[in-house]
C-alpha cells in the first residue's frame, strides 16, 4: 500500500511539471503567469533527483559509505576538514551559485522567457547536475584531487597538462568577471557596500564561535548569523542617510575593485574554518531564504511575465549582448543549467570535507539542482518587470543613450513603450540616482525582486529596502564564488609550481600558500581592473568570453568523467557524460568562432577592434580618449587570442581522450584506474 501511495504521488508530481512546462512552453498572446514557472522548476527537479540521481548513484557510480573520504584520513585542520554534511551543503551550494544563476538569466532575458526557461531546467537535470555529481565522487575517490591532476592521471600526462593550464586560464577569467558582476553592482552605492562589507566580520565571527566557544552548535550559530546579517541591511539605510558615512562607504569602480582583490587574497591564505566556510554557510542561508522568500511571494502575488516568450532580439541584434539564440543563450546562461566552474569546486574544497561518500548525491547534484532553480526565479524576476525597464536598465549608454529621455525614444522606437519619467521615478523608490545603463544584470535582478517582495510586505514605502536587500542577496551569492575560487585557483598554482620547485606543491607551507595566492589574485585582478575602465561596462566583452570559458571547462570536466567512467567498465551507462559533453563541445566551438571570426562588430572580438583602429585613422575618437581606445583594441585581441587558445587546448585534449578510449575500446591495453585503495571508515554510521 505504502509502495502504491510512493508511485501515485511521483505520478502525481510528474504530471503537474509537465502541464506546468507545457504551458510555458505553448503559451502565447496575453501575459503568462509566473506560477507557472515555479511549479515546472520544482517538479522537474523534485522528480529528477528522486529518480535520475539516485539511478546514477546506484547504477553509475556505486557510493560506498563504508569508505573512509580524505577528510577523514588525511584531516589537517586547514583544508582537508570533515564537516557537517549540512554545512557542507551550504559551503558546496555557496562556492557555485555566483553570478551565472542570476546574471545569466537575466541577460538571456533579451531573448524572451521561454528559450532561458527551458534550457535552465532541462540543462540542470541532465548536464549540470551530472557533471556536478560525478566530478565530485572521482575526487573523493581521488584523494580531493583536482580536475587537472585527475585529467593527467586518467587520460594522459599531455592532456593533463594542458587540462591544467586550460583550467587555470579559465579559472581567471571567471573570477574577474564574477569580481566585475560585484563593482557594478555596489558602485556608487553605500547602502550595499556597507552591508556587503558587514557579512566578512560577521563570518569571523562565526567561525571562532563555532571553533572555539560553542563547537558543533551549527543552529546556534546560524540563527546569530542570520540576526546581524538582517540588522546591517536595515542599518545600510542608517549609513546612507548620514553625510559622512555615505561619502566613506561611496566607493568607485576602481577603489571597489582593489578592495575585492584584497579580500580575495585574505579569503585564500586564512584557513578555511576561519573566514571561507562560515561566510559560505551564511551566504548559503540568505541565498536559500532569500529564493524561497522569492517564490513563496511568486506564488502568493501571482504576477505577470510581462516579456513575451520570444523578442525580436532573437535575431541576433540585441541591445544588452549581441548574438542569435544558438549558441549565444547556451553559454549566456551558464551556471544556471551547467557550469564548468562548478567542476573546481567539486574537485577543490568540498571533496576535502565531505564526510561521507553517500553525502556525494546530495551535495553534489542537489545543490546544483537548487542552483538552477535560483536561475528560474532570476528569469521570473527579470521578465516580470516590463520590457522597456528591463532594455533601459540592461543596455549601454553607447546604444540606448546616457539620459531618461533618449533612452525612453530609443527603447520606445523598439516596440517597447518606455517613460523618462518611469526611469526616474523608479531610481528614486529604491534609493538611487540613476537605473539606467546598469549593465551586468545585478541592478535589474534586483529591482524585479523588490517590485514582488514589496508586493508581498510593505508595497512602496519597503521597496528601497527590499531593493538593497537584493543587492546585498545577489553580492553574497558572487563573492562566495570569489573566495572560494581563489583558494581553488590557489590549489591549482600550488600544483603546477611543485612540479618546478617541490616546497610550492605543499598545501601546508605558508610562504607557497601567501605566493600562490597572490600570483591568483594578481591574474583575475588585471581582468577585474581592464572590465572596470572598459567604457561599456565590461559586461559587454567579458560575459561572453566567462560563457565560453566557463562551457569549456565543463566540457573538459565530462572528458575526464567519462574517461574515469569507461576505466570503471561502466560502458552501458556512458551515454549518461557522453551526450552532455558532445553538447557542449559543439555549443563552444561555435560560440568560439563567431566571437573570433564574426565580421559583425558588435560580435566578433577582431571585428570589433578593427572598427576601433578604423575610427582612430579616420580622426574620429577625441584626442583625450585615444589611450583607452588603443586600451580597448589591445584588450579584445587578448580576448580573441585567449579563446582560440582556450578552444584549441580543448580539442587537442579531446584528442588524447578518444586515443584513451579507443584503447579501451579495442581491448590494446588494460585500462589503469588511479583510485586511492579502499581504506574502511573508523567513523560510526551516525558520526
Amino acid at each position: 500500500m505504502k509502495r502504491l501511495l510512493q508511485i501515485l504521488i511521483w505520478t502525481a508530481v510528474a504530471g503537474l511539471g509537465a502541464v506546468a512546462l507545457g504551458t510555458i512552453a505553448f503559451h502565447r498572446g496575453e501575459p503568462i503567469n509566473a506560477t507557472w514557472f515555479v511549479l515546472a522548476a520544482a517538479c522537474s527537479y523534485l522528480v529528477a533527483y528522486r529518480l535520475y540521481s539516485a539511478f546514477i548513484a546506484a547504477k553509475l557510480l556505486a557510493l560506498d559509505n563504508t569508505r573512509a573520504t580524505p577528510a577523514e584520513r588525511l584531516d589537517d585542520g586547514r583544508d582537508f576538514v570533515p564537516t557537517n554534511k549540512w554545512v557542507l551543503f551550504g559551503h558546496h551550494f555557496a562556492a557555485i551559485a555566483g553570478p551565472g544563476p542570476l546574471v545569466g538569466p537575466t541577460l538571456a532575458a533579451q531573448f524572451g522567457y521561454l528559450p532561458g526557461t527551458l534550457w535552465l531546467i532541462a540543462g540542470a537535470a541532465f548536464a549540470g547536475c551530472v557533471q556536478d555529481f560525478v566530478i565530485l565522487f572521482c575526487s573523493i575517490r581521488r584523494d580531493g584531487k583536482t580536475l587537472g591532476e585527475m585529467a593527467r592521471d586518467e587520460v594522459s600526462k599531455r592532456g593533463g597538462l594542458i587540462a591544467q593550464l586550460a583550467v587555470l586560464t579559465i579559472m581567471i577569467i571567471l573570477l574577474a568577471v564574477v569580481a566585475l558582476v560585484v563593482v557594478n553592482a555596489l558602485k556608487s552605492s553605500p547602502w550595499a557596500t556597507f552591508t556587503l562589507a558587514m557579512t566578512i566580520p560577521i563570518a569571523l565571527l562565526l567561525g571562532v564561535y563555532l571553533r572555539y566557544f560553542r563547537p558543533g552548535r551549527v543552529l546556534e550559530a546560524s540563527l546569530i548569523g542570520v540576526a546581524l546579517v538582517l540588522f546591517v541591511v536595515v542599518a545600510g539605510q542608517w549609513v546612507a542617510d548620514s553625510p559622512y558615512l555615505a561619502k566613506v562607504f561611496t566607493l568607485g569602480g576602481v577603489t571597489l575593485a582593489f578592495a575585492i582583490i584584497a579580500y580575495g587574497f585574505a579569503a585564500s591564505a586564512l584557513p578555511v574554518w576561519l573566514l571561507l566556510a562560515p561566510r559560505d554557510y551564511l551566504s548559503a542561508f540568505i541565498k536559500a531564504g532569500a529564493i524561497f522568500s522569492l517564490a513563496a511571494g511568486i506564488l502568493l502575488v501571482r504576477p505577470q511575465v510581462l516579456m513575451p516568450p520570444l523578442t525580436r532580439f532573437v535575431d541576433g541584434t540585441g541591445p544588452v549582448f549581441a548574438g542569435k539564440i544558438f549558441p549565444f543563450c547556451f553559454i549566456t546562461i551558464a551556471c544556471g543549467a551547467i557550469s564548468g566552474f562548478h567542476s573546481l569546486i567539486s574537485s577543490g574544497t568540498t571533496p576535502k570535507m565531505i564526510q561521507r561518500e553517500g553525502h556525494a548525491r546530495f551535495i553534489g547534484y542537489g545543490a546544483m539542482l537548487l542552483e538552477s532553480f535560483v536561475g528560474v526565479m532570476a528569469m521570473v524576476a527579470a521578465c516580470a518587470m516590463t520590457p522597456g525597464v528591463y532594455f533601459a536598465i540592461n543596455s549601454p549608454a553607447s546604444i540606448v543613450g546616457a539620459t531618461p529621455e533618449a533612452a525612453a525614444a530609443t527603447i520606445s522606437s523598439w516596440g517597447y513603450p518606455l517613460s523618462a519619467g518611469t526611469m526616474t521615478g523608479l531610481a528614486h523608490a529604491v534609493g538611487e540616482q540613476t537605473l539606467l545603463n546598469r549593465a551586468g544584470g545585478a541592478p535589474s535582478l534586483a529591482v524585479g525582486m523588490a517590485q514582488i517582495f514589496s508586493s508581498t510586505i510593505g508595497g512602496d514605502r519597503l521597496l528601497s529596502i527590499w531593493y538593497h536587500f537584493a543587492i546585498m542577496f545577489e553580492a553574497l551569492f558572487i563573492l562566495t564564488v570569489l573566495d572560494a575560487g581563489t583558494r581553488v585557483g590557489r590549489f591549482m598554482i600550488q600544483e603546477l609550481g611543485g612540479r618546478v620547485w617541490k616546497p610550492m606543491g605543499r598545501l601546508n607551507w605558508m610562504p607557497g600558500i601567501l605566493l600562490s595566492s597572490a600570483l591568483i589574485v594578481g591574474a583575475w585582478g588585471y581582468f577585474l581592473y581592464q572590465g572596470v575602465v572598459d567604457p561599456l561596462g565590461g559586461i559587454n566583452s567579458l560575459w561572453p568570453l566567462f560563457g565560453i570559458s566557463n562551457q569549456l571547462l565543463a566540457a573538459v570536466a565530462l572528458v575526464v568523467a567519462t574517461t574515469i567512467l569507461m576505466k570503471m567498465g561502466k560502458l552501458k551507462w556512458i551515454w549518461v557524460t557522453l551526450l552532455p559533453m558532445g553538447w557542449l563541445v559543439v555549443i563552444t566551438m561555435t560560440a568560439s568562432y563567431q566571437k573570433i571570426f564574426s565580421a559583425n562588430a558588435r560580435i566578433g572580438f577582431l571585428a570589433q577592434a578593427n572598427a576601433l583602429a578604423a575610427q582612430i585613422a579616420a580622426g574620429k575618437v577625441a584626442a583625450a580618449k585615444i589611450a583607452d581606445t588603443h586600451r580597448n583594441i589591445f584588450n579584445l585581441r587578448l580576448d580573441a587570442v585567449v579563446t582560440a587558445v582556450l578552444a584549441a587546448m580543448i580539442l587537442v585534449l579531446l584528442v588524447e581522450a578518444l586515443a584513451q578510449w579507443y584503447a579501451i575500446l579495442s581491448r590494446d591495453k588494460a585500462p589503469v584506474l588511479q583510485e586511492t585503495p579502499y581504506v574502511a571508515t573508523q567513523w560510526a554510521e551516525g558520526d
